[in-house]
């Protein structure tokens, strides 16, 4: 009735939990992007179907998977190595897709964010994806943070799927999102460059979530002193210090994931090859250092304060 698809790099510590997860679903697919740890045996002697692609970004692989792999079900679930399925949510699933109406193509669900054994109930941001979806109706945009569009309605499913981020302990967060900030900085320049459009009013109002969230970060990632911002709008804005150090701890993190963003793009612009640098707007480069400048002088203030 339901296809589960879980994309993997070198996920020999989450793949068991996530698969034991499973133990209900009759066609599971690995997509894995050439493991050099024990992912592959794992997946091998756990039964379920082992396909390898090299990485490029997130939105291609995920895509490709959508697009390549055989599934036996009209509905595919997908998951991350590092999350798993409870089992109240597990007739949630197999209901709504007996229910589901031709017009509806895909379904949102709560998931759960985790520090340790902490549920970050107050300073997680997003807490609904799309994650089950009709076979061929859906598609990745954005090689990172990807954006899953559908292509028809998308309903609610009452429950949630938990995830644990931090199962690989700090240090793997941290390197993990030290590439990703490198990825959103690239993308950060190229948007620019496209003329990328991003509408206050679709930010605010979309009844597409996926697409109110991508206008909302593009607006976003416009604000001087972000790191900042979000720090303080995750902390009393979400009031993430009701989750206790944990709640502290991801807000901080978080905050440092940005100002990582912030860094990079800096330096990009600053240190790019001139022949890279004469397909970046002159006038990127200026409100870029408008922005940075006014990040300082509020450090500033405040460090006089």
């Amino acid at each position: 009735m339901i296809s589960t698809l879980i994309l993997t790099k070198n996920e020999e510590i989450d793949l068991p939990g996530c698969l034991e997860s499973l133990f209900w679903c009759t066609d599971i697919h690995v997509f894995d992007s050439y493991s050099s740890d024990a992912t592959i045996d794992i997946a091998l002697k756990a039964g379920v179907t082992l396909t390898q692609r090299k990485f490029d970004d997130y939105a291609s692989q995920r895509n490709a998977a959508l697009n390549q792999l055989d599934f036996k079900f009209d509905w595919v679930l997908i998951l991350d190595a590092d999350e798993r399925i409870p089992p109240a949510l597990i007739p949630q699933l197999l209901s709504n897709v007996q229910q589901a109406k031709p017009s509806v193509n895909g379904f949102r669900i709560q998931r759960r964010d985790y520090l340790g054994k902490s549920w970050l109930k107050h300073a997680q941001i997003s807490p609904l994806y799309i994650r089950l979806v009709r076979r061929g109706k859906a598609s990745y945009h954005r090689a990172i943070n990807e954006v899953l569009q559908v292509d028809g309605l998308v309903q609610l499913i009452d429950g949630h799927f938990d995830h644990y981020p931090f199962s690989k302990g700090f240090s793997h967060w941290l390197n993990k999102h030290n590439n990703y900030s490198t990825m959103e900085a690239r993308r950060w320049i190229e948007e620019q460059n496209g003329a990328e459009q991003f509408s206050l009013v679709k930010a605010l109002s979309s009844k597409d979530f996926s697409e109110r969230r991508f206008h909302q970060k593009g607006l976003f990632y416009k604000l001087p002193a972000r790191p900042l911002i979000k720090w303080f709008y995750m902390v009393f804005g979400r009031r993430a210090f009701l989750d206790g150090w944990a709640g502290l701890t991801y807000a901080t993190l978080q905050a440092i994931y940005e100002y990582l963003i912030v860094l990079k793009t800096n330096e990009m612009i600053d240190v790019t090859p001139v022949e890279v640098l004469e397909v970046v707007p002159a006038t990127l480069a200026k409100k870029f250092r408008r922005l940075q400048t006014s990040y300082f002088r509020m450090q500033s203030k405040q460090i006089e304060a």
